[in-house]
């Protein structure tokens, strides 16, 4: 039988994090981009998000044509486009001097999806791609990768809102992260607890 969830945060209401999410306000649009396999994924990181960020466009899909409505909706705004991702041609978001006022693209799953995600959809690299400049690992130690670079979708947005709007304030992404990380941890038994932690 299925957990309940809560009908806020979408969480199982044994699992419920509304005490930890606060609302947050950017001039940046955040449009996430996500593989099927990551919709259920229990340490998925988007759905948080969208807690957080009640207005965040989360579209599902592979090929071109699962992103169609998105591609028009683009197609159609006069907002500057960029996509999250480090790439042989991508620049650092923080030495570019962006308005406040852009749509930024992330690609939510594995390292090997996104890759196929991108390839799938070649449209996309119309748009320039940013990477970010990390100076420490992911705090999203519940879930493990292969890659040193690798951050959750959701750190990947709260540090490039910052880039580009440094006066915003996303401590509530990174404290409903955090919440979310030490809850998990706790309801692990200690021998597997103590994988996860560094």
């Amino acid at each position: 039988m299925k957990r309940p969830n809560c009908p806020d945060c979408q969480y199982p209401t044994n699992a419920c994090l509304c005490a930890s999410i606060r609302p947050l306000a950017t001039s940046v649009e955040l449009v996430v981009l996500q593989d099927p396999g990551e919709v259920k994924h229990a340490k998925n990181s988007v759905k948080l998000m969208k807690a957080v960020i009640p207005d965040l466009q989360v579209v599902v899909g592979e090929t071109a044509e699962d992103f169609m409505v998105l591609k028009s909706y683009l197609d159609s705004q006069i907002k500057p486009i960029f996509v999250l991702y480090p790439s042989a041609d991508s620049q650092s978001v923080s030495e570019l001097s962006l308005p406040k006022d852009v749509i930024l693209l992330l690609i939510d799953g594995t390292w090997r999806k996104v890759f196929k995600l991108l390839a799938l959809n070649p449209w996309l690299n119309q748009y320039s791609a940013v990477h970010l400049d990390l100076n420490s690992p992911s705090n999203y130690i519940i879930r493990k990768a292969k890659r040193a670079d690798s951050l959750s979708t959701l750190e990947a947005a709260a540090m490039g809102i910052k880039a580009i709007e440094p006066s915003c304030d996303v401590s509530p992404l990174t404290d409903a992260l955090n919440a979310l990380v030490e809850q998990r941890l706790n309801a692990m038994p200690l021998s597997v607890r103590q994988r996860y932690l560094r």
